[in-house]
């Protein structure tokens, strides 16, 4: 199908590229078709573009980018809802507030996005841990890590211009930052 979208204009959108979110994202449960779009940019940012409403989308992240010791821990009923057989099949996203000053761009750790790459389904959940924010600034950690991107690229002169694309939903490599939650 092909979509129009606030952003990135016009794109082609497969069905190995749509991920289904039955509940919706946190104050827009009227929104349940998304997929995931790469600017192909080098901020590592992608953008999760609803297919029902071209002006929803919202910049998300792997937490591990910035957190190393970042894990989602989920209830039975929550990997149930999300079809999770094997932990190692999903994805974690963090949604991300980006203000005109960018140093003050925040991630919401404590309600992450976690995608079933199997199933291409999703769910947003709120951890019931209380070490994480809806607010953990990154900024310094997100510039740290791409000036180490970059400077691997230089070092093997890997450097390609790209245009926005979809992301293929089973293409994208587990997070490995969940857990059952234990009883």
């Amino acid at each position: 199908m092909i979509i129009e979208t606030g952003r990135f204009g016009h794109l082609t959108v497969g069905n190995d590229e749509t991920i289904i979110i039955p509940q919706g994202i946190l104050g827009f449960p009227e929104y349940t078709k998304f997929c995931l779009i790469d600017p192909a940019d080098d901020t590592l940012i992608l953008w999760l573009q609803s297919l029902e409403n071209p002006q929803v989308v919202f910049p998300v992240l792997e937490p591990k980018v910035f957190r190393l010791d970042y894990t989602a821990k989920l209830s039975a009923l929550e990997l149930r809802e999300l079809k999770l057989d094997n932990v190692n099949q999903s994805a974690v996203l963090s949604i991300l507030t980006i203000p005109e000053d960018i140093t003050q761009m925040t991630a919401n750790l404590k309600a992450p996005l976690v995608v079933n790459l199997k199933q291409q389904v999703a769910k947003q959940v709120v951890l019931q841990e209380n070490e994480y924010s809806v607010k953990h600034l990154i900024f310094k950690e997100l510039k740290t890590h791409l000036l180490t991107i970059r400077a691997h690229e230089r070092a093997s002169q890997v450097m390609e211009e790209t245009l926005p694309s979809v992301v293929a939903i089973r293409n994208i490599p587990p997070s490995l930052t969940v857990k059952p939650l234990l009883a």
